[in-house]
C-alpha cells in the first residue's frame, strides 16, 4: 500500500491540496490511501472545505485519519465546556473552527451557547469524522501517530518505553498526543520508526541538527528525520504549506 502522509494540516485545505498536487496524489493510479495524522481543523479558514474533502475521501474508503489533540479540544468545547469561549479553545483557534462548521457568528455563540455547543455536536465533524479516528496506525515499518506513542513519565519529564503501549487507556493517548516527538525518541523510541506530527520540524532541525533556528529566516520546516522518527509538522500556520511523505510499506 502507497500511503501519501500529511499532519497537523489545521483548516488549511488549499495548503493541503498543493501539497498532494506536488507530491503526485492526484495523478496516482495504484493503490494509495491519504494518511492525516491528527489536527485536521484549528486556525486556518478553510475548515468547511476541508471537512467536504474529508468525508468525500471517507465514502470511498481512501483515507486515514489518525486523531491528535485538536481533535480532543473540539470534543472538549462542544460537550464538556458546553460552547464556552475559554481562553485556550480561542488561542488555540478551536472556537473558531466550531464557528466556521456552525455558521453562528461570535455574538450570537456567547449568547446561545449551549445551542452553539450542541450545534458542533450535530456538525459532520462530531458526527462521522471524529469517531472513526485511530490512535495510531502501524504498518510493518512503522508506526504512525500524532505526537508520540505512551510512554512512562519519569522524573524531570523525561519518558520512557513500554511493551504495552498498544493497549494503553484513552487517558494516556491523550497525553502522548502532546508530546514532541522528536524529543520523545531520545529515550522512548519504539520498535520501528514513529512518523508523527504535532510539533514543528524545525525544533529538530535546529535543536539536534544544529540547523537553522526555529521561526526565523534561517528555519527549516521540512520533514525531520532522526533515528527511530520522522516528524513532519511544517507550522503551516506559519509557513504556509504542508509536508507530505509518500510511503510505500
Amino acid at each position: 500500500m502507497r500511503y501519501y502522509v500529511v499532519s497537523d494540516t489545521h483548516g488549511f485545505y488549499t495548503p493541503l491540496t498543493a501539497a498532494l498536487k506536488k507530491a503526485g496524489y492526484y495523478q496516482d493510479t495504484a493503490l494509495h490511501k491519504l494518511m492525516i495524522l491528527g489536527d485536521l481543523f484549528d486556525r486556518g479558514r478553510e475548515a468547511a472545505q476541508m471537512q467536504s474533502f474529508v468525508l468525500n475521501l471517507m465514502q470511498k474508503d481512501e483515507i486515514i485519519l489518525i486523531r491528535g489533540n485538536h481533535e480532543d479540544l473540539f470534543a472538549e468545547l462542544v460537550t464538556e465546556d458546553g460552547g464556552a469561549a475559554y481562553s485556550y479553545h480561542v488561542s488555540n483557534g478551536t472556537y473558531d473552527t466550531a464557528l466556521q462548521l456552525t455558521d453562528y457568528d461570535v455574538a450570537m455563540a456567547a449568547i446561545r451557547r449551549y445551542d452553539f455547543a450542541e450545534a458542533g455536536q450535530k456538525t459532520p465533524y462530531y458526527t462521522k469524522i471524529l469517531p472513526v479516528m485511530l490512535d495510531y496506525w502501524e504498518t510493518e515499518h512503522y508506526i504512525f501517530t500524532h505526537g508520540w506513542i505512551p510512554c512512562v513519565e519519569e522524573r524531570g519529564g523525561q519518558l520512557s518505553y513500554i511493551e504495552n503501549w498498544r493497549e494503553a487507556d484513552e487517558n494516556a493517548w491523550k497525553k502522548a498526543r502532546w508530546y514532541n516527538g522528536m524529543t520523545a525518541a531520545k529515550t522512548a523510541r519504539a520498535d520501528k520508526t514513529v512518523v508523527c506530527g504535532h510539533w514543528h520540524a524545525s525544533f529538530g532541525h535546529s535543536n539536534f541538527e544544529r540547523k537553522g533556528t526555529e521561526f526565523g529566516e534561517d528555519a527549516d520546516f521540512t520533514p525531520y528525520y532522526g533515528k527511530g522518527v520522522i516528524a513532519i509538522d511544517a507550522c503551516t500556520a506559519h509557513t504556509g504549506f504542508v509536508n507530505c511523505l509518500v510511503i510505500d510499506d
